[in-house]
């Protein structure tokens, strides 16, 4: 399993977005990448600013969306739709997608259940539940 630091992650994302605003050829992971931050031109000033990106502490109380968790959570959706895991998960996102006419709307739905179970996991200190996380997804497709 790949766990990068939160370090690793701002700067993947900034060279991602220097990298694709030059032209220049991304690695299919930055490919994935920059269709995500193309979809958020809300994060692009903070992506350019690198090193305002790794000392930002972001909060609750400012009420904002943190762009690098949140890149972070379409890359994730993403990659479990490209290997359909867990199985169904691809199948469930593609109903939600038809249903929102969006497939950036059907992922910040399943963000919502994917933040359900890792909140719950860290809670209970037990292993984050696949089960629950695709049957929130699947509530979603069909509600």
């Amino acid at each position: 399993m790949f766990a990068p630091s939160q370090l690793e992650v701002r700067r993947f994302f900034c060279a991602t977005y220097r990298k694709l605003r030059a032209g220049m050829p991304l690695i299919p992971m930055e490919a994935i990448a920059a269709q995500w931050i193309d979809e958020h031109p809300e994060y692009h000033a903070e992506l350019a600013d690198e090193e305002a990106a790794l000392a930002k502490v972001y909060t609750v109380e400012e009420g904002r969306t943190n762009p690098f968790l949140h890149l972070s959570m379409h890359l994730t959706l993403a990659e479990q739709q490209s290997i359909d895991q867990p199985t169904g998960v691809r199948q469930a996102i593609e109903l939600l997608a038809a249903r929102r006419q969006s497939l950036h709307e059907a992922h910040h739905a399943a963000m919502e259940c994917l933040g359900e179970m890792i909140w719950a996991s860290q809670r209970s200190g037990l292993p984050p539940d696949g089960h629950a996380y695709l049957d929130c997804v699947r509530r979603k497709a069909t509600s």
